[in-house]
């Protein structure tokens, strides 16, 4: 469980070849960029879950839900696959997914 102090948010760097698009989520806080270079969003995505968690923060730190939110179904289903190294659905090209940890 994540609070405003610790824990981590599994993330996801991926392409869609459809769009050209570069997609970077922080699954439990349902965040998402995108851009056109992959470093620019893995950067952006990093600062946007600093972001998140210095905000919960501010406004008291001591609710879990918005640190502990229901991934969108789409993209739980793309950790699936990646967490159990089945293939992953046209038109996506994954670049990088993993756990980020909570440093506030």
């Amino acid at each position: 469980m994540n609070t405003a102090k610790e824990g981590k948010v599994r993330c996801i760097l991926f392409q869609d070849k459809e769009d050209g698009e570069w997609y970077g989520v922080a699954m439990e806080f349902n965040i998402v960029v995108s851009g056109d270079d992959p470093d620019v969003v893995n950067y952006n995505l990093q600062e946007a879950i600093q972001g998140y968690v210095e905000s919960i923060q501010k406004i008291g730190g001591t609710r879990a839900a918005p640190l502990n939110q229901k991934a969108d179904t789409e993209y739980e289903s793309l950790w699936k696959n990646l967490s159990e190294d089945k293939p992953v659905p046209s038109p996506f090209s994954v670049r990088s997914y993993g756990y980020t940890n909570i440093e506030v």
